[in-house]
């Protein structure tokens, strides 16, 4: 049985795409799952209805009218209420500088088209089920100045609040939950987004470039060939 079947109230998903073919595609099959699905032809529109909706997951396409994924994506990051939205891309551009641009404006996967619904309905299973054994998990670590709460993914520094993006906040999280261990990119890659999301091992650099230009540049050292840890002297 899926996660969505499963669950008492169903997952909502925001399916954005221009071509009516793809949104069909894709909606006939997550509803077939159990989620709760509405649909958005541009990259405006599906800002419009994220506010109301406030969906879980969004899939969204890259190229469309108006506003095109990737700056919708950024406008939807800027939404606090969908601060730990998925969002998946699911676009014909597999060029390295387009996957790049869709992890800084904070994607949680990217995956090329043309689309194989059932690896597809298995990656998202996969998404809230890690999602739920998180939940299982301790929420707070304290470590020097720092609390960090996994509740509302948050880092308070003295007096400062700092609200992360999900996968930033699980990153950071990661690291400090085992201080001084070095993490290869490998390894984040793996437990962050999982073994079945395929993604560039530049995306860890460019979301510990993301955390330490927000928290500070004294937490996560690097190690240049080997990874990442977090530093406590």
């Amino acid at each position: 049985m899926s996660t969505a079947k499963a669950s008492q109230q169903a997952h909502r998903v925001l399916v954005v795409d221009d071509d009516p073919d793809i949104v069909e595609l894709l909606e006939y099959n997550l509803r077939k799952e159990g989620y709760d699905v509405e649909t958005a032809p541009d990259g405006r529109k599906a800002v419009e209805q994220a506010k109301t909706f406030t969906p879980e997951l969004v899939l969204m396409d890259i190229m469309m009218p108006h506003l095109d994924g990737i700056e919708a994506g950024r406008q939807l990051r800027a939404i606090p209420e969908l601060r730990n939205t998925y969002i998946l891309y699911l676009t014909a551009r597999s060029e390295e500088y387009s996957e790049v641009a869709a992890f800084e404006v904070g994607a949680d996967d990217y995956i090329t088209k043309p689309i194989k619904p059932r690896a597809l309905m298995s990656r998202i299973n996969a998404l809230f089920r890690r999602e739920a054994q998180k939940a299982d998990t301790g929420d707070l670590i304290q470590i020097a100045d720092l609390t960090i709460n996994r509740q509302n993914y948050s880092v308070n520094r003295g007096d400062q609040t700092i609200i992360l993006p999900k996968k930033e906040f699980e990153l950071f999280f990661h690291l400090a939950q085992t201080p001084n261990k070095v993490f290869s990119r490998e390894e984040l890659l793996q437990k962050i987004w999982g073994a079945d999301i395929y993604v560039l091992e530049r995306t860890v650099d460019v979301h510990i470039r993301k955390l330490r230009e927000k928290i500070g540049e004294g937490y996560i050292r690097t190690l240049k060939g080997v990874g990442y840890m977090f530093e406590i002297a």
